[in-house]
């Protein structure tokens, strides 16, 4: 099983690991599996609408890194016991609008969460690619 070969709660570029093969893993394992391709967002705040939109977050979604990291730990801790995430966000941008500086915070937000969910022994994994 491909999840065996990637260590729990981390978040690393998707490299090697086809979006594809990722979902039929999350699926065989019972994980949640949760996809955003953001090739159309240029800023910080299409990456933000694009998240929200593709997790289908509340509408109240604040639509900032505080907000993201909230509704990806706290509101979906509170709906129950989780089975884990694979979590892909394919095609960040890579310019001046979001640069490494962006890309870091909001890869920031995503190691927070998972080590969130590591305290609470529910596997996090997130992959991602730049555009």
């Amino acid at each position: 099983m491909l999840l065996q070969t990637v260590r729990p709660n981390i978040v690393q570029a998707i490299r090697a690991y086809r979006v594809e093969d990722l979902m039929q893993a999350a699926h065989e394992a019972g994980q949640h599996f949760l996809y955003a391709n953001l090739s159309e967002a240029q800023s910080k705040q299409d990456v933000l609408d694009g998240i929200a939109q593709a997790f289908l977050f509340p509408a109240h979604f604040g639509k900032n890194l505080d907000a993201l990291h909230d509704c990806m730990t706290d509101l979906v801790h509170k709906a129950g016991s989780q089975p884990g995430f694979v979590v892909v966000l394919e095609q960040l941008p890579d310019n001046v609008r979001f640069d490494r500086e962006a890309r870091e915070q909001l890869l920031d937000v995503f190691r927070d969460t998972a080590d969130y969910w590591a305290d609470r022994k529910v596997a996090f994994r997130c992959f991602y690619s730049f555009q």
